[in-house]
């Protein structure tokens, strides 16, 4: 079986509804999982950008949420998780915004694609970790991700700044 990550709100490679982004609620979507493998502790979920700042040319991926030790109770995460709390031992690391939380799409021009990545490990990462970057979180990570997933969406805004 395969690690699976899916979302009510959006299909594979479609595009994201506004309320999920800047222009509209900017709250998460709701997002679900399924086939976790054997011996799996852990789970971490990346969402970034790798379009920033123009599809066309760019030049930075950008981090939009990153969570890590999601427990394995929980078989996903609830529309706007910040209002209903994330699952108890949830640990989140900084975003580009340089806080934590989710961050909704909000392109500057252009499509963005919006890379939804859960990685199973075979460890709980270390509270010590505390609020790490994605650079952090992914060196943490290495040699332990046991299988990924990955769902993506995409938005392009419908006024430009």
């Amino acid at each position: 079986m395969v690690l699976v990550l899916k979302s009510d709100a959006f299909l594979d490679g479609e595009s994201m509804p506004l309320r999920y982004t800047c222009e509209g609620d900017d709250c998460s979507p709701p997002l679900s999982w399924e086939n976790l493998p054997e011996g799996t502790q852990s789970l971490v979920l990346i969402v970034d950008d790798p379009d920033a700042p123009d599809p066309a040319a760019p030049r930075m991926v950008w981090d939009h949420w990153i969570l890590y030790n999601i427990p394995l109770d929980c078989a996903g995460l609830p529309e706007d998780v910040a209002r209903h709390g994330l699952p108890e031992g949830t640990g989140e690391g900084i975003n580009s915004w340089g806080r934590t939380g989710y961050g909704g799409p909000c392109p500057p021009i252009g499509r963005h694609r919006y890379f939804h990545r859960l990685y199973a490990l075979d460890v709980r990462l270390p509270e010590a970790l505390g609020t790490p970057g994605k650079d952090d979180l992914l060196l943490a990570m290495d040699d332990h991700i046991l299988a990924h997933a990955e769902l993506v969406g995409t938005y392009e805004k419908s006024v430009v700044d």
